[in-house]
């Protein structure tokens, strides 16, 4: 590739992640928040580097070649001559190397969604083993309706069988996944470094009918119990009463686990 070429993609590149970590929060579709200096440093190191490229090379990088370089084009010719063709500017296929640059910088992905939900099991973390007797999960408040994140809820409608879920009404919030024969599901991607390793947390809901897909909801019901509880046979469910649109949060995979002490 030209060298002109590599010094425009270090900048685009540098630019893009700057636009997207220093003034967007659109960084929060890729990683976790505690990478947002690390993706700062990359942008400045790139276009720093994409800036000393340059001025050594010259602007508009039409700087005279000196005396050896010129003896290396002479020699580079006659080769060139007898192959019938030049290899100087590279392969054509490299300008493809734009493509993410210039998508980071004007057109953002969004962040995974329904599609991946969809296509990937969910997984239920695993209850804590208990060494004093006591109840793996602690008891949730008496009145009112109980805020719970999906991975806190997916837990105990698993593993808990002292069913402190029992005759809660609960409120869940997440995005709109179809299922099979019109079986939907609320769900969330919890990621641990960033969307590359997003693991799936999905409730399955019973009663409305399912608003569009990738539509971020909150739903309120009561807990619907699936299968034996304490072993892979349950599944999370909920009896839905009701399903309001929220907007999309700014952090789509951070499902905080809300409990009565935090409260």
């Amino acid at each position: 590739m030209k060298r002109n070429i590599q010094v425009l993609l270090l900048l685009f590149l540098g630019v893009g992640l700057l636009h997207i970590s220093l003034l967007t929060d659109l960084y929060l579709r890729y990683v976790r928040p505690g990478l947002r200096p690390a993706l700062i440093a990359s942008g400045v190191l790139l276009i720093a580097l994409g800036a000393v490229s340059a001025a050594r090379d010259g602007f508009p990088f039409n700087r005279p070649r000196a005396h050896g370089d010129a003896q290396d084009q002479d020699q580079g010719n006659d080769a060139d001559h007898g192959h019938g063709h030049s290899h100087a500017g590279g392969p054509k296929v490299a300008w493809l190397l734009y493509v993410p640059a210039l998508t980071i910088l004007f057109l953002a992905p969004p962040a995974l969604g329904s599609y991946t939900a969809s296509r990937d099991d969910a997984k239920t973390p695993k209850a804590p083993a208990s060494t004093t007797g006591d109840s793996l999960f602690p008891a949730l408040p008496d009145k009112g309706v109980v805020e719970m994140s999906l991975n806190d809820f997916s837990s105990r409608a698993v593993w808990d069988t002292d069913r402190t879920l029992k005759g809660h009404t609960v409120r869940l919030t997440g995005f709109v996944t179809p299922g099979r024969h019109g079986a939907w599901y609320v769900s969330r991607l919890v990621i641990s470094c960033c969307a590359a390793d997003a693991q799936v947390r999905k409730v399955r809901v019973h009663g409305p009918a399912a608003p569009p897909a990738d539509t971020w909801v909150t739903v309120t019901g009561t807990w619907h119990p699936t299968g034996k509880l304490g072993t892979d046979d349950a599944s999370p469910a909920l009896d839905v009463s009701t399903v309001e649109r929220v907007p999309a949060p700014k952090d789509p995979y951070h499902d905080v686990v809300v409990t009565p002490d935090s409260r």
